[in-house]
């Protein structure tokens, strides 16, 4: 018994779904502990703020990609800094009732990324941020990178 195109096409516009059908786990999320991306944002930039991060960099990135809508960057003296400002914005998301979904580098410390679901932190010492310049990669236009004290509100 061999496998025919008509067979092919039968299985193909049929309702029954396949054995080998992946099934992937729902997100841990729930809708009622997302945050709108401005309040977000707001509490981020305070965050890094409080512990001193300097040249916090704010890039709009909804046009861009469907992934998120804001990438925050700032910069840190040392890697201890940049693990303190990862771990401050960790704890000042969780306070208020937002979902942190990961953070990468803190081993090493010279590029920490906070993965917030529709905004993604990158905390980076002068040397690591000169050199990937993730700000020219993601703008678009000058106009689409704000200061952060302008998209803050403050």
């Amino acid at each position: 018994m061999g496998f025919t195109a008509d067979a092919g096409m039968a299985l193909l516009f049929s309702s029954a779904q396949p054995r080998n059908r992946r099934h992937y786990p729902k997100p841990t999320w729930t809708p009622s502990r997302l945050m709108d991306t401005p309040a977000l944002q707001h509490i981020v930039v305070s965050a890094l703020e409080d512990i001193k991060a300097r040249d916090i960099d704010i890039i709009d990135t909804s046009r861009n990609t469907p992934l998120f809508d804001r990438i925050i960057v700032a910069s840190a003296d040392s890697g201890r800094q940049t693990r303190a400002l990862a771990r401050n914005v960790h704890d000042k998301v969780r306070e208020a009732g937002a979902e942190v979904i990961g953070i990468e580098g803190e081993d090493s410390g010279e590029w920490v990324l906070v993965d917030l679901g529709s905004i993604v932190v990158h905390i980076m010492q002068p040397a690591i941020r000169a050199h990937y310049r993730l700000e020219e990669l993601w703008s678009t236009a000058p106009a689409s990178r704000k200061p952060a004290h302008t998209a803050a509100g403050g």
